[in-house]
């Protein structure tokens, strides 16, 4: 197999290229007399269609952490990895039904904005330059440093700087034009990597079927993956006993059992939906009906992404377990990339047009959320008071560029770490240090009226120091006989809690803090957000909606189960 990209390939990948870029620069022509704007810049002006923003969240989610990570712990864990995108699904309706009438109705701009309203400006300051070293240290870097390794492994493997400043030139071409140019090329680009995903996840089954003498056939090549990896197909890690494998303990490190269900993957899916610059930004794109449209069509494709995204990592595993693929490069990331090998020239360029749509999109929705908190949360409000609509819009394209380049500087060698860890892994236990403090901030800020500032800021702060503490010194608070014993690179016996259930302990101990805190202030915070029966209230039309999207996975957790 030659992991090389052909002519056709290339050609492939220019053609998307041109796509992509011509079509934002015409909408971005289309806005230029509100270019100097800064609700145009940052908001695309509130009128984003349903779709665009549907299309948009899906984008600036699905990138390298789900292609490159998520295909590496398919490959890993298996099916079980998929409860993260279909329970994200559910995480939408809630915050479609629940979270983002809270939002509009109180004109929120940025997840600052909101803890200012509701709460104080220290809060809000603490949480905007959080929210800024997780986005550029966490989130920019992860996905910067995951799509260069892919794309680079198919390009021959001596092309990875250069292929890191082609990613983050086309993501800041894109992001320069403002929240609507963003929006609408994520239209395109979620466009391409569903069909690119789809046609990586079919040329990988109808392979494994060939090599196992079924034919080049994509149902057949998925029995074999039952047949052959039953473990794969389990939504459920059980729970390691004293006689486990090292292999069974750090698989339900990585998702523990039933455990994740009552502790971590909730606390991820409702904070990353729900708590989001991300969504907010989007939403305020639209009226309430068309947001809660928008979202509700993002969770439907959230039911996708699993045969997209994880798929093709148990073809891969399957296919490594019987010698039919290489030593993986990078470990078990390298899973994608290697199935990525045997699609044919052309097919394998539209591939790589995809997995590139993916992190660059990904890539402009975060700097864009990045400029957005910078530049109206931090520059407007404590450097520059006084500055008009054109030096904000310009103080937004400069934060876009130092953002981009603080994550490509921290991305060159690795700095971070990130390949040791895995991708995907990677960024959900460090986004869960900040996590259960800042959704137990914003779940009790919307819905309990006698919330206070002052355990709003004790929220954040006591849930950041215990998803340390738990995290990093089990042994010391529980005793080694509770926890589960891994053995470490260096030789030594440690104790560990999986970094889910370290999430479940700091939200639960995080919020009985603050509602302690609560009962000390008035009865009805004077900052509280004023809820009525009313704004909850759905149409028809988004019932059927919540009622199909419920149906498919309640069916798909009763097959796999």
């Amino acid at each position: 197999m030659n992991q090389n990209l052909a002519f056709a390939d290339y050609a492939v990948f220019i053609i998307y290229f041109i796509v992509v870029s011509a079509y934002g620069y015409s909408v971005y022509r289309k806005r230029k007399q509100d270019e100097h704007d800064a609700k145009a810049y940052f908001l695309a002006e509130g009128n984003l269609t349903w779709w665009a923003i549907g299309a948009s969240l899906i984008a600036s989610n699905i990138s390298a952490e789900q292609f490159i990570g998520m295909s590496g712990e398919g490959f890993f864990l298996g099916i079980a990895v998929a409860a993260y995108e279909w329970l994200a699904a559910v995480a939408l309706i809630i915050v479609a039904v629940w979270f983002i009438p809270v939002y509009l109705k109180n004109k929120i701009y940025t997840m600052p904005q909101f803890l200012k309203t509701r709460y104080n400006e220290s809060t809000a300051l603490i949480m905007a330059v959080f929210w800024l070293f997780l986005y550029v240290f966490v989130n920019l870097t992860s996905i910067l440093y995951l799509g260069a390794v892919a794309i680079n492994g198919l390009a021959g493997g001596q092309y990875l700087h250069v292929i890191m400043i082609g990613l983050a030139v086309f993501a800041l071409f894109i992001s320069l034009g403002g929240m609507k140019v963003v929006a609408y090329t994520d239209v395109i680009q979620v466009a391409v990597l569903i069909i690119g995903g789809l046609v990586t996840s079919y040329i990988a089954l109808t392979t494994v079927g060939q090599y196992f003498g079924v034919g080049q056939n994509a149902i057949e090549g998925f029995k074999v993956l039952m047949r052959e990896a039953p473990e794969h197909f389990k939504m459920i890690i059980p729970k390691p006993t004293a006689n486990s494998s090292q292999l069974e303990i750090d698989k339900y490190l990585t998702f523990p059992g039933l455990m994740s269900y009552l502790a971590g993957i909730w606390i991820i899916n409702l904070n990353y939906w729900g708590c989001n610059q991300y969504i907010t930004q989007r939403a305020l794109g639209a009226d309430l009906q068309t947001a809660r449209t928008g979202i509700l069509f993002a969770g439907m494709l959230k039911l996708l992404m699993p045969l997209i995204v994880m798929l093709p990592g148990i073809a891969a595993y399957v296919l490594y377990q019987n010698g039919h693929l290489p030593q993986l490069v990078g470990g078990k990331d390298g899973a994608y990339s290697a199935v990525l090998t045997f699609l044919p020239t052309g097919l394998k360029g539209l591939s790589v047009a995809a997995l590139t749509a993916a992190i660059v999109a990904s890539l402009a929705g975060k700097v864009n959320s990045i400029s957005t908190i910078y530049t109206l949360d931090v520059h407007k409000k404590y450097i520059q008071k006084e500055a008009g609509e054109k030096q904000q819009v310009n103080i937004g394209r400069i934060a876009v560029f130092a953002a981009m380049l603080l994550a490509v500087l921290f991305t060159w060698n690795d700095l971070l770490g990130i390949g040791g860890v895995g991708g995907f892994t990677y960024i959900q236990k460090y986004t869960g240090f900040i996590s259960p403090g800042v959704f137990a901030m914003f779940f009790l800020g919307m819905f309990w009226k006698r919330t206070t500032g002052t355990a709003a800021i004790v929220g954040v702060i006591l849930g950041f120091a215990l998803s340390v503490l738990f995290n990093e010194y089990a042994p010391m608070l529980f005793g080694n006989e509770t926890l589960l014993y891994t053995a470490y690179p260096n030789g030594k016996g440690a104790f560990e809690i999986p970094f889910h259930i370290c999430m479940g302990l700091s939200f639960f101990f995080t919020m009985l803090a603050m509602i302690g805190i609560s009962f000390a202030g008035p009865k009805v915070n004077p900052k509280a957000f004023e809820i009525d029966s009313e704004m909850f209230k759905v149409k028809p039309q988004t019932t059927v909606l919540i009622v199909i999207t419920l149906l498919v996975i309640v069916a798909l957790y009763v097959k796999f189960w």
